[in-house]
Order: C-alpha cells, then structure tokens, then sequence
C-alpha cells in the first residue's frame, strides 16, 4: 500500500498546481457522462501460467475538469467510477507443455477508481483532439467467478497435470481484495455542440498481487495485466 500512496500523493501535488497554475490560458470546464468497452485481460503469474485473452466488458462514470491551455496542450484532471471484470484464460498443457482438452477460466469483478492527468491537442470546440492521459488507480474486490470444463485431465497422484506441477490456482480464493496500480492511454475526441464524443485505448499494470506472495506461498507474483478499449460520451456541466 506504501507505494499507492506515494502514487496518490504525486497526482493530489500535481493536480493542486495544476489547478492553481497561470502560466497559460485559464479554463472552467466540467463535463460528466458515460464510458463502455471491453477488457483484456490476464494475470502476470510467477511461477507462470500460459494463457490468452480474457475479454469481458466494462463500464462506468467518467467526470473531466479542464483547467488551462499551455501553449497548444489543454490539460485536464479526469476520474471514472468503473465496473470492470478482470481475471484470466488458461490455454491448459499438461505436465509436458501439451495442449489439453481442458479449459478454464476466472473472473473477478471490481470497482476501480482511476484518477488520471490529461493532455490534448486540437480543436476545443468543433472538431476533433487527440490526447493523453496517465495516473494512478485503485480498484475494490467484489467477487469471482470460475468456468471449468468438464473434461479434467488429472496425472498418478489425483491432481490436474499441468507444468511444474502448478494447480493451486484453481480452488484459491482472492487474498487480496485491494488491487492498486498505473494505468495510461491515448486516444481521440470529438467535440461537438451536442457533447464530446471519445474513443481511446488503455493499458493497466497492477502493482499489487491477487495473492499473497511470501516464500511460502504459491506464486511470488499474480498482478493483473489489462488492455481497455472503450468509448466515452461526455456534456458540459459548465464552461468558461
């Protein structure tokens, strides 16, 4: 959690300067809306586990408060409020790194709450931006779900064959219900006089593990790992 902090304590710095700098042109802009899209997601397992691409969809809150224009950058202070299912796919081998008929798969739904500082260059009004945003985020357990095929290859001893004898992960619960980390994106936006329309891409990498990882544990490291593509709809609470 130490680092979570001194993450949150950066962006809260950042953002009171930014708020109160008068290098540029001063904005006032407050815009709400909606977000929706999809993840991809996986698990940085060490001891690793081979998967694919867990796609589930996601959607939230977004709130956007533009403060000032610097030359030709619009900087921004952006939260969501997020409902998102992370989790993992195995492509199952067994004990000889053969694929097997098996298949399984975890979602774990989550509340995250990113907090991200945003630069864009374009046109404000009418037309089309480009932008950046990065900052930290932190994300609240809700629950898991697991799918698993009826076919279950198991090896001599009663237990599933799978490389360097690795199945813990199966009956786990999540031990660690806070999840924390970076997430950053680019995309494009376009503003119109019925709202600001958005497209863009993200990518999160958790700082925290879904499991404890002390030497006696399973896994020394089980951080989430997430490709985000989403669009985002936004109008003007004020603007001046």
């Amino acid at each position: 959690m130490k680092r979570f902090f001194y993450l949150f304590l950066f962006f809260s710095i950042y953002a009171s300067v930014s708020l109160r700098a008068q290098i540029g042109e001063s904005r006032s802009q407050l815009s709400i809306g909606g977000n929706a899209g999809f993840s991809f997601a996986s698990v940085d397992f060490e001891p690793t586990i081979k998967q694919g691409q867990l796609v589930c969809p996601t959607v939230g809150l977004t709130m956007r408060y533009t403060c000032e224009k610097y030359f030709s950058t619009v900087c921004a202070l952006q939260m969501e409020v997020n409902y998102m299912r992370l989790g993992w796919k195995e492509s199952v081998m067994n004990s000889e790194s053969q694929p097997l008929p098996d298949n399984y798969q975890r979602e774990i739904g989550y509340v995250q709450l990113p907090m991200m500082a945003r630069l864009a260059w374009g046109k404000e009004q009418h037309g089309l931006m480009f932008f950046l945003l990065a900052g930290p985020q932190i994300s609240l357990y809700l629950g898991d779900t697991s799918k698993k095929s009826a076919t279950w290859t198991l090896n001599a001893s009663g237990n599933p064959d799978r490389p360097n004898n690795v199945y813990q992960q199966y009956g786990m619960a999540i031990e660690r219900k806070i999840d924390y980390g970076l997430t950053g994106g680019v995309g494009m936006e376009l503003n119109t006089a019925l709202g600001h329309f958005i497209l863009e891409g993200r990518y999160y990498f958790g700082l925290n593990d879904i499991y404890n990882n002390s030497k006696k544990d399973v896994f020394s490291r089980s951080a989430n790992r997430v490709m985000i593509g989403k669009v985002t709809y936004l109008f003007d609470l004020f603007n001046q």
